[in-house]
């Protein structure tokens, strides 16, 4: 009895020993699970999230696009000044120093060659033409400036309209990879379903072999969906510059009000900067005719010398006599060249067929901008009325889809009778995702095309 007491003894040590192994190995296990919770949950929330506004100010500042077009804009501001330039006089320095080897005087003792001279003075220069064609030259590159600043402004709108694409498309595809998850889960379970069926000899193995051919697409579809959500992400991060692990926050987009087609083309024509752009051109030319035309006025040059004198050696009476230490002198010239090969003419005929081409292609531009806007007009109201339509498709195939797995469990409905269900909620899925996105991005089409997005864009900050 003593020996089966202390071996119960013993067993109930090691027993004991096992459990509090059993525990630490628990609390350990349970440690590294929480770990790496609170680890994923930094990560997340050290990841930046991102609504289409951040992205609009994040993109704006990064891309490579809008910096070279301000960098136009200021070789245009350049170009004013350099315009201005012109029009101010001007004043150079000079001097000269001259070193000879001897110094050489008439046999009557007049000085005709020093040993040392030195020259030096101030010249101011100014030279214009009687048309002042100078001013229509300052007033082409404020125009210059001006045009710039629309051409930024188209730029930034679309590039807007770029980000916003980037950014309907990253969650689109996500979402396109949502319902293929989802299909895929479905899919799984009525797999599982026909082969509990088909052991119990309700259903044939062509059932199951079916099951599984739907099946094995749905992972296909669901690696396809993974792939273009990574490439949309990568593509969304070249195009603002945001880092790797980011994350989208949805932002859906106010609906447009119901504006007649007809005041869009008014706001398109007072509002859109690439129009405007166009415009400026026109005048630009016109100011290109005008100073081809000064070309045929006299030029006049003013010009104003301060001048002095010196020399080594400058004593003697003869030598103070002859040398003019300090002058000061104006004048004025009239040029006209009176032949020049044609070469005038030929410039101011190239400089109103460019005054043509502005014309011609401003118009051009007009008609295109109106076609843009009804275009966009229309796929508002397609987009709209697909989004109604595709979100009461979705709703009729996820209530046939369970009604006919409910009566398949039951045996009331086919294998087939599944699959023609389940295919019709996937296409469902599908088109409302697509339509729900597309709808989003031609609200801001339509902004765009009526010169409204940049606006849009300045009063959500």
């Amino acid at each position: 009895m003593v020996a089966v007491c202390r071996w119960s003894g013993e067993s109930n040590i090691v027993l004991n020993y096992h459990k509090k192994d059993f525990l630490m190995r628990k609390i350990t296990f349970c440690g590294l699970v929480l770990s790496a919770a609170m680890m994923a949950f930094v990560s997340a929330a050290i990841a930046g999230e991102y609504t289409l506004s951040d992205l609009y100010q994040q993109a704006l500042k990064n891309s490579e696009k809008i910096k070279y077009a301000q960098e136009n804009l200021y070789i245009a501001r350049t170009g004013k000044d350099k315009a201005w330039a012109v029009l101010f006089p001007r004043v150079t320095a000079y001097g000269t120093y001259n070193h000879f080897s001897e110094q050489k005087v008439t046999l009557s003792g007049v000085l005709i060659q020093p040993h040392e001279s030195g020259n030096w003075g101030v010249r101011a220069d100014e030279s214009f033409s009687l048309s002042i064609r100078e001013l229509n030259a300052l007033k082409f590159a404020g125009q210059s400036v001006t045009k710039s600043e629309y051409d930024l402004d188209a730029t930034k709108s679309d590039f807007v309209l770029a980000v916003a694409a980037a950014y309907y498309d990253t969650l689109k595809a996500k979402k396109s990879l949502e319902v293929a998850a989802a299909n895929m889960e479905r899919l799984t379970q009525y797999r599982d379903a026909v082969e509990k069926r088909v052991k119990v000899g309700e259903l044939t193995r062509t059932a199951l072999l079916r099951a599984d051919g739907e099946l094995s697409g749905a992972r296909s579809d669901y690696l396809k969906a993974t792939n273009a959500f990574k490439l949309v992400r990568a593509v969304l991060i070249r195009i603002t510059g945001i880092e790797d692990n980011f994350q989208l926050k949805e932002t859906i987009i106010p609906p447009t009000e119901q504006i007649a087609l007809n005041n869009l083309r008014n706001v398109a024509l007072a509002s859109r900067a690439d129009l405007k752009s166009y415009h400026i051109q026109t005048k630009m030319a016109e100011e290109q005719v005008q100073y081809a035309r000064g070309a045929f006025w006299p030029n006049i040059n003013l010009f104003a010398i301060y001048n002095a004198t010196d020399q080594y050696p400058a004593s003697g009476s003869a030598a103070t006599q002859t040398l003019n230490r300090e002058s000061v002198l104006a004048g004025i010239s009239l040029t006209y060249p009176f032949f020049e090969g044609g070469l005038r003419m030929a410039e101011l005929r190239e400089a109103k067929a460019k005054e043509r081409q502005a014309k011609l292609a401003y118009d051009d531009f007009k008609k295109n901008v109106d076609v843009e806007l009804q275009s966009a007009y229309l796929d508002l109201q397609t987009q709209r009325g697909t989004l109604k339509f595709s979100e009461d498709q979705r709703i009729f195939a996820e209530d046939n889809y369970n009604a006919v797995i409910r009566m398949f469990n039951n045996g009331l409905a086919t294998s087939l009778d599944v699959m023609d269900a389940n295919s019709l909620l996937l296409s469902a899925e599908r088109n409302w995702n697509e339509a729900h996105y597309n709808y989003q991005l031609a609200n801001l089409k339509l902004k765009r095309t009526s010169g409204m997005l940049l606006q849009f864009v300045n009063d959500s900050k």
